[in-house]
């Protein structure tokens, strides 16, 4: 079952983003390629339960089991071996990412306390946009009471926009809440 925001889409945005840039064939328009989320725990490190916790938070968030990673280096300071498992990210694509995207501007976005908009830098030159999140309680699938520790966690979503013009316009299309 599509979601309502690849119906808008295809429906509004695609004819919105043709005008405005003059693209001469639907092909040529911006499409969202995959979200990935990212949540990085350094406390893992003395607390490997903490790991186990965020796995099954994000899989709830998401609808997808997460993958683990491991550090590459090693860092002294921060008593860090390279192997350790150190965090944990998915990748979601076509339907479950937008209805990630949806529940995440539709949703939690507006949940967030003191919300005035995203941080429109968070572009990286080639169309591509990172935001990050501090609490993993905004999603409503998240139980407040059974929660140990606030976590954030990091998301990128990657486009097929050639310049981050036509990247910060689709995403503000689809309604994502840009700071003027």
């Amino acid at each position: 079952m599509a979601s309502r925001l690849k119906e808008y889409y295809l429906k509004s945005v695609v004819t919105a983003l043709m005008d405005r840039f003059k693209y001469r064939n639907p092909m040529q328009v911006p499409v969202l390629e995959k979200v990935v989320v990212n949540m990085g725990l350094g406390e893992a490190i003395q607390n490997p339960k903490a790991l186990e916790n965020a796995q099954q938070e994000m899989s709830v968030i998401t609808g997808q089991w997460p993958v683990l990673r491991k550090a590459r280096k090693s860092i002294a300071s921060f008593k860090l071996r390279e192997g350790m498992t150190i965090g944990c990210k998915v990748t979601l694509r076509r339907d479950t990412m937008f209805h990630f995207l949806d529940k995440l501007i539709n949703i939690a976005l507006p949940r967030v306390r003191d919300f005035r908009g995203i941080n429109p830098r968070g572009f990286d030159g080639r169309g591509n946009f990172s935001m990050g999140i501090r609490e993993q309680i905004i999603f409503p699938e998240i139980n407040y009471d059974q929660i140990e520790k606030i976590r954030g966690m990091n998301i990128t979503i990657v486009t097929t926009a050639k310049t981050d013009e036509e990247a910060r316009e689709l995403l503000a299309l689809l309604g994502m809440p840009f700071r003027k």
